[in-house]
């Protein structure tokens, strides 16, 4: 388990509902996809996932999932990831989905 954290760093979380609109497969990597995600009224933003070897860009566009948006951006294959997909960790990491379509940026509270 991971140490506690307070509320106050909880909240300081920006999680949001994004529409993957492009999915590729970063060149010269073999677990990197490069997501394009539309969070609404919050832009547009490039996100990197390590998730290549159990999604193919069929099963991710046009989808809605669950995303951290104020993350530190981080250099991945000479470009920079602007966020992170949640997942949930097993055999195969379980990409997290809203049960009913929600808003496009809608907040995760």
């Amino acid at each position: 388990m991971k140490p506690l954290i307070t509320y106050d760093q909880f909240a300081a979380l920006d999680m949001r509902i994004g529409v993957i609109r492009t999915c590729e497969e970063k060149e010269g990597s073999e677990k990197l996809v490069k997501l394009t995600v539309d969070f609404g009224d919050e832009g547009t933003r490039t996100i990197f996932s390590g998730i290549k070897q159990w999604y193919t860009p069929e099963d991710l566009i046009g989808k809605q999932f669950l995303f951290i948006i104020n993350l530190e951006p981080r250099k991945m294959m000479g470009e920079f990831s602007e966020g992170m997909i949640l997942m949930a960790e097993g055999e195969k990491p379980l990409a997290l989905i809203p049960q009913e379509e929600a808003p496009i940026g809608a907040t995760i509270t």
